[in-house]
């Protein structure tokens, strides 16, 4: 979250921000809560510093009648201590609750605009091709070469759940040693985290475990949710710590599988894999020093065009304006490849540099030289995401007879360079 003093002596800028994104966030009343917490802190001070001065003149006062109305003035003060608490509780536990609402400023060159409509491609790669037959989109391909089953997913789940069979498991599994090996080049450390973290966690990283607007599936009488990404569990695993500067920029590679409910995502648009509610994802996090930030963002955006580049897969980079930036996002790019499917280039991956956004609500702090603790920045970027990396590779890769030729970077860790057609062997099949 924005720092209080921050909002405070820029409120019309943080209001602005807060209408470029598109966000209802109430900045004026925030700033009248702080206020009255700040008095509140006052008022407190104030009165125990007469109750202590009264409790000393109690014990030097010497007349019975001024001694008795010190002494009923003490329990007036006694009496009011707890309810001017009450009120700075109920204060606080408010001023939070809006300040929560307000997103992260935003980086002065990121467009302005109300929707994705208004991102800004930055630069393309590859060619969009041009095939001698009607290609098919995935879901057709997964069917007929036997590896994704969306009739058992919905069988045994629920509708936008799915199994993978056969060379579809082996395509995922090269494809996430594929994205480390290239990844710990950067020197980010391989990471499995855990599937479920306490809310908390996902609260700090800009996420909404519960309620009518969460994305997020929770669990019943706990505090544990279903993460959406490893970045949760990597952000909230430095959660009150202060880290030397000389371990900066710590980077972690990030393999989790990844929950969400999509609520209300429907159409053409959204069909197979494009959105589903469990997919496996290897996620990059750093943290870094304020100077290190957009470089470590930088980086983070290469290393996503290294791997789609590697797997030969046209794609472009997009420059998110204001009103499609995540609240926590102080700058963000996405990479969308070509998937003939959709005629259109789809979202693969992203990255944002948060800044102290997320440090900020986790409290994750580093020291520098032996000085006073400071907030450092956080960063996260997708390196690959298997559900729509393996939407791009079949539509991309596919063969007129309805096999697919993989790339060449992949066929070491697949083990074999075409994917034929074929029965599928499960439950059913």
């Amino acid at each position: 979250m924005l720092d209080l003093k921050f909002i405070r002596e820029n409120a019309d800028a943080v209001q602005e921000n807060c209408r470029n994104r598109g966000v209802e966030a109430d900045v004026g009343l925030v700033v009248e809560l702080a206020d009255r917490r700040s008095a509140l802190i006052q008022e407190l001070n104030e009165l125990k510093q007469r109750q202590n001065q009264t409790a000393k003149s109690i014990g030097q006062e010497r007349d019975p009648e001024a001694r008795e109305k010190l002494i009923a003035g003490s329990r007036e003060m006694k009496q009011e201590v707890p309810q001017k608490e009450t009120e700075l509780t109920e204060v606080e536990g408010r001023l939070r609750e809006e300040q929560l609402k307000i997103p992260n400023m935003t980086h002065p060159d990121s467009p302005i605009g109300r929707d994705d409509s208004e991102n800004v491609e930055i630069r393309r790669s590859g060619e969009i091709p041009d095939f001698s037959f009607e290609p098919k989109d995935h879901v057709e391909l997964g069917e007929a070469l036997g590896i994704i089953d969306f009739e058992a997913g919905a069988k045994t789940t629920g509708s936008k759940f799915y199994f993978l069979r056969g060379d579809a498991v082996l395509l995922e599994l090269g494809l996430i040693r594929y994205a480390l090996d290239l990844i710990t080049q950067y020197g980010y450390e391989p990471t499995i985290t855990p599937d479920l973290a306490r809310d908390e966690a996902l609260v700090g990283t800009g996420f909404i475990p519960r309620g009518p607007e969460t994305q997020i599936y929770s669990v019943e009488d706990d505090d544990l949710s279903l993460i959406a990404t490893a970045e949760i569990p990597l952000a909230g695993q430095l959660t009150d710590e202060i880290v030397d500067e000389k371990r900066l920029p710590l980077r972690f590679a990030g393999l989790s599988h990844c929950f969400r409910t999509e609520a209300g995502s429907h159409g053409r648009a959204s069909r197979g894999l494009y959105r589903v509610h469990q997919f496996t994802k290897v996620e990059m996090f750093a943290f870094t020093t304020p100077e290190d930030s957009e470089k470590v963002h930088e980086e983070m955006v290469e290393i996503e065009e290294r791997i789609f580049q590697g797997l030969g897969l046209p794609y472009r980079v997009v420059d998110i304006c204001t009103g499609d930036l995540g609240g926590a996002a102080y700058r963000k790019y996405d990479l969308e490849a070509w998937m003939p499917g959709r005629n259109d280039f789809g979202e693969v991956t992203s990255t944002s540099n948060t800044t102290d956004y997320q440090a900020r609500r986790l409290r994750i702090r580093y020291r520098r030289d032996g000085g006073r603790p400071q907030l450092l920045h956080t960063l996260n970027g997708t390196a690959i995401a298997m559900s729509r990396a393996l939407i791009a590779l079949l539509e991309i890769y596919q063969q007129e007879d309805g096999s697919v030729r993989l790339p060449e970077a992949l066929v070491p860790y697949v083990g074999k360079e075409v994917l034929e057609p074929g029965v599928s062997r499960g439950a059913g099949g």
